[in-house]
């Protein structure tokens, strides 16, 4: 649609919609027009929603805990909600990467596996260690604030790394759904990453983890977990798709929970058994 001047931009609260429409299950009626730069506009908005999404699984959290639920059922169950509440769309993007990475003898072979939306072997262990590292991890961490805490700067922090792997590869597969929704420009993709950093440091220094390198450790290893699959991918398929992004917010999420267990540990805050 255009407008006198040119070609009309969505506005930032139709970008915030169109985020939380990716990245959740929540149903937000739409009747107008979607801009053709409406997706790459909404990866600035991942970590905004990220954090919302943290903070719902860390308030499940809290609420299982008040009511009297052990932490590993409790951590089970926030997890399986979160899970529900993106739609596993995360864990899909794992599993497919999985099994291409892991199964494909080419380049070619494997964004065919990619595109496969069955789960082979290496899908399914991929899936199981995923889930058993964010539930065990919330589970060790057990106390209701630091593990809400934990969610929150685990969800806004992968999320905001994924614009800048979006802008810093290539697409693998052009005409794929990562190539289609076009690539954030590098102001917006610096955007995102400045706010999940930002919220995930905000959380993190409301653990009174007691030194600042703790922090920054967290952030350091869940950050450089990306890396390496974004460098991987580059090496595998030449470059980003969908299941790439999907799969590095996993690989960030489970890193930012375990580490954070590991700090909370050393600070003395979550008991060591």
């Amino acid at each position: 649609m255009t407008d006198a001047t040119g070609p009309r931009r969505s506005s930032p609260l139709a970008e915030f919609a169109a985020a939380v429409i990716f990245l959740t299950r929540i149903p937000i009626p739409w009747n107008k027009e979607w801009p053709a730069d409406l997706d790459s506009r909404a990866l600035a908005w991942f970590p905004i929603v990220g954090c919302l999404i943290g903070a719902a699984g860390g308030a499940l959290y809290w609420a299982l805990a008040q009511v009297g639920l052990p932490a590993l059922p409790a951590a089970l169950v926030t997890v399986g909600a979160l899970i529900w509440l993106t739609g596993a769309l995360h864990e899909d993007g794992l599993a497919d990467v999985a099994d291409g990475f892991g199964g494909g003898r080419d380049r070619a072979a494997k964004l065919e596996i990619m595109k496969d939306s069955r789960v082979g072997t290496y899908g399914a262990a991929a899936l199981l260690l995923s889930v058993l590292a964010r539930v065990m991890a919330l589970a060790a961490i057990g106390a209701p604030r630091e593990a809400a805490l934990a969610l929150i700067g685990a969800h806004a922090y992968s999320r905001g790394l994924l614009p800048a792997v979006k802008l810093l590869l290539p697409s693998a597969r052009p005409g794929g759904t990562a190539d289609r929704t076009g690539k954030p420009n590098s102001a917006r993709a610096l955007s995102a990453f400045i706010v999940g950093l930002s919220l995930a440091a905000t959380a993190i220094g409301e653990m009174n983890l007691g030194s600042g390198m703790a922090g920054a450790s967290i952030l350091a290893i869940s950050g450089c977990g990306v890396a390496l699959l974004a460098h991987i991918a580059r090496r595998q398929v030449g470059g980003v798709t969908g299941d790439v992004l999907g799969a590095g917010q996993q690989v960030a999420e489970a890193l930012f929970l375990l580490a954070a267990l590991a700090a909370l540990r050393n600070a003395g805050i979550v008991p060591t058994p």
